[in-house]
């Protein structure tokens, strides 16, 4: 049950959790958090499927990700709220580009979206993902979150590892001069992740959408400029 506090228009001003039987101190923090979070309210009012479509949507109006005819891949995509706005931005339903999402999870069709239930660390994932867009992808987006174990340090270095993975999957699929986004988590041991990327790509930044809560380490790296799986390594030209 909750109770909220209604203002002078009858609207409710915010909303507390009244009973808490049967649920841990973070799942009831949570809930609350929900309850009272303006871009859960937002995204139900405009047919979102999760308030993280506004982190997309206000990433891209500052660097423009998602542009008209573009093939894109959605990592971890459920329940589909990246996906959405991919398919609006790059103009799905006038035939203009690509999306495919993918996730362990099932997820209801978005319209213009290919979906595929698969694990992306699959051996033939990366070629089934260029068959299904018939060639390699223009952006590789994720917003993937390991599992929190309520240990900031651990939480931190799993989702470093799970967007390393991911980069190493962009690395396969993606065209030269492509793009990667990924969630990631502020916490000091990032560096060879950026290294990394620094070294295929031309351009990484962070970004820290409003959407993102303010109390939360989330960011968002972003590559741009991908110079190409065929670029040579050091040990190579020796």
């Amino acid at each position: 049950m909750s109770t909220s506090t209604k203002g002078p228009d009858g609207r409710p001003l915010k909303v507390r959790v009244k009973t808490s039987r049967g649920r841990t101190t973070s799942q009831q923090k949570w809930l609350q958090r929900q309850l009272n979070d303006p871009y859960v309210a937002r995204a139900k009012r405009e047919g979102w499927r999760s308030r993280a479509a506004f982190k997309l949507i206000e990433m891209n109006e500052k660097v423009q990700l998602l542009r008209r005819g573009l093939r894109v891949v959605d990592l971890g995509a459920a329940p589909g709220g990246w996906s959405q706005v991919a398919a609006k931005r790059i103009g799905v339903e006038e035939g203009k580009g690509k999306i495919v999402a993918i996730d362990l999870l099932e997820m209801d069709p978005v319209p213009g979206v290919t979906f595929a239930q698969m694990d992306f660390l699959a051996e033939d994932a990366p070629q089934r993902l260029m068959e299904m867009l018939d060639g390699p992808a223009d952006l590789v987006m994720s917003d993937m979150a390991a599992n929190a174990t309520g240990h900031r340090q651990t939480d931190h270095l799993k989702i470093v590892a799970l967007v390393e993975l991911a980069a190493d999957f962009a690395r396969q699929v993606l065209a030269p001069g492509g793009a990667f986004v990924a969630k990631v988590i502020q916490g000091g041991t990032e560096g060879t992740l950026l290294a990394n990327l620094k070294r295929d790509f031309a351009q990484v930044k962070h970004l820290k959408p409003a959407a993102s809560r303010a109390d939360s380490a989330e960011l968002y790296v972003l590559a741009t400029g991908f110079r190409g799986s065929a670029a040579p390594q050091e040990d190579e030209r020796e």
